[in-house]
C-alpha cells in the first residue's frame, strides 16, 4: 500500500486535514461588518441572479427572464424570456449575450451568432460564462449529475464532477479544459491567457489555461465560505461573491455518510442541514446550536445557515476588503456581483434584492 493511504487513514482517525471540521476564522480584511445590511437597495427582483455589467447598464436574471437595470431606476425592465431558468449570463462589447440554461446548453442572443445554441448534451449544468472574444466563450459546468438548481444535492453528494469548457461559437465545438472540479460556480478572465474559476465545494479559486496546454493551479485556498461568481474590478483585482459561509455543523455532516444519505432520502431538501440562500422562513428549518434565538434576538455572531458576503481581492488574489450581512441580517445568498460606475452591485438571490455599495466603503471594511 502507498504512503498516501496511511496518511489519509491517519488524517481520518485524528480528524485532521480534509477530515477536520474546523473552519477558517473571518478576521483582518474579512472581519464581519454591516456594509451589505446597511447598503441602499438598488432594486428588488425575485431570485435575482447573474448580475453582469454591460456598458452603463446591469443585466440580470429572474427565473427564465432576462432583465436590464439602469442605475437610478426603481426596477429592472424585461428584455427577453427563455424556455428554462437562466443559470448563467455573460455579455461582450459587441452586444452579444450568452445565456446558460438550467435545462442545459448555452444560447446566444445578439451579435454575429444570434440564436446559436451550443453545448447541448455536454453543458448540462452551466453556472458561469465569460467571453474571451466575440467568437469564444468559456463555460463553467457545475456538475455532470445535477442541474444548477440542484446545487445543494451536489454538495451533499460530495460532488466533484464539474468541468470547464472553451466553446468556439462559429462551429459550436466545445473543448474541455478541466474536469473533476467540485462545482465550479464562477469564471473570470485572467492575464496570460488563463481564466479564474471558483470551486464552491473546495472553497478555493483555481487558474486554468484556456489553451489546455498548462496545468491547473490553485491561487486562493481555504476560503471561509462557498464562493460563487467572480468578476474583474475596474482598477485591478477582482470581486468575489460568497453565497454562504461554512459552519462546523455542516462540515461535520459532510463527513457523516450514513446520516447524509438518510437525510437526503427522507427529508425535503429545504430542511437539510446545510447552507442556504436565505433562512428564518420556517420553524422546520434545522436549528444550529448558537443560532437559536435568545430573548427574541438572533445574535449576529450566531452560526449562520445563510449569510451575505462579497470579498475584494487584489491582483495577487489576496483579500483586501469585504462587505457582510451577518446571521441576524437579510441580505443573504450573494450569488453574483458587478461593478458599475463608482458602486458595487451585489445580488442577494435569497431575499430577491440587489444592493449598491460605494467603492470607497471597501477601504473601511
Amino acid at each position: 500500500m502507498s504512503s498516501g493511504f496511511f496518511s489519509r487513514w491517519a488524517d481520518s482517525f485524528f480528524r485532521r486535514g480534509e477530515f477536520s471540521v474546523t473552519v477558517p476564522v473571518m478576521d483582518g480584511p474579512l472581519r464581519p461588518n454591516r456594509l451589505l445590511e446597511e447598503a441602499q437597495v438598488a432594486f428588488r427582483l425575485d431570485a435575482v441572479d447573474n448580475l453582469t455589467a454591460a456598458g452603463g447598464t446591469v443585466l440580470c436574471s429572474s427565473g427564465p427572464r432576462l432583465l436590464s437595470w439602469t442605475p437610478g431606476s426603481a426596477e429592472a425592465g424585461e428584455l427577453a424570456r427563455c424556455d428554462s431558468v437562466i443559470s448563467a449570463l455573460a455579455s461582450e462589447p459587441g452586444g452579444a449575450v450568452a445565456i446558460g440554461l438550467d435545462a442545459g446548453g448555452v444560447i446566444i442572443r445578439g451579435g454575429r451568432h444570434d440564436g446559436h445554441m451550443v453545448g447541448e448534451g455536454r453543458l448540462t449544468c452551466p453556472t458561469a460564462i465569460v467571453f474571451l472574444d466575440a467568437d469564444t466563450i468559456v463555460v463553467a459546468n457545475g456538475s455532470a449529475r445535477c442541474r444548477p438548481s440542484e446545487w445543494k444535492r451536489d454538495l451533499m453528494s460530495i460532488g466533484s464532477s464539474g468541468s470547464v469548457w472553451r466553446v468556439d461559437l462559429p462551429s459550436g465545438e466545445a473543448t474541455r479544459l478541466a474536469d473533476g472540479l467540485a462545482f465550479p460556480y464562477g469564471v473570470a478572465p485572467s492575464p496570460g491567457g488563463r481564466v479564474l474559476v471558483s470551486c464552491a465545494w473546495r472553497h478555493r479559486i483555481v487558474s486554468i489555461d484556456t489553451t489546455g496546454r498548462e496545468a491547473m493551479k490553485s491561487v486562493l485556498d481555504d476560503l471561509p465560505g462557498y464562493p460563487s461568481r467572480i468578476v474583474a474590478a475596474q482598477d485591478g483585482g477582482y470581486w468575489l461573491s460568497v453565497f454562504a459561509v461554512r459552519t462546523q455543523l455542516v462540515e461535520f455532516v459532510l463527513r457523516e455518510h450514513r446520516y447524509r444519505e438518510q437525510m437526503m432520502a427522507e427529508i425535503p431538501v429545504d430542511y437539510w442541514v446545510g447552507p442556504d440562500l436565505t433562512s428564518g422562513q420556517s420553524f422546520l428549518e434545522p436549528l444550529q446550536g448558537g443560532g437559536i434565538k435568545q430573548m427574541g434576538i438572533l445574535k449576529p455572531w450566531a452560526p449562520a445557515r445563510s449569510y451575505g458576503l462579497v470579498v475584494r481581492l487584489d491582483a495577487g488574489f489576496n483579500p483586501v476588503a469585504s462587505f457582510h450581512s451577518r446571521a441576524d441580517g437579510h441580505v443573504h445568498g450573494i450569488t453574483s456581483v458587478c461593478e458599475i460606475g463608482e458602486r458595487v452591485i451585489a445580488g442577494a438571490k435569497g431575499p430577491g434584492l440587489a444592493v449598491e455599495v460605494p467603492l470607497q466603503a471597501g477601504e473601511l471594511a
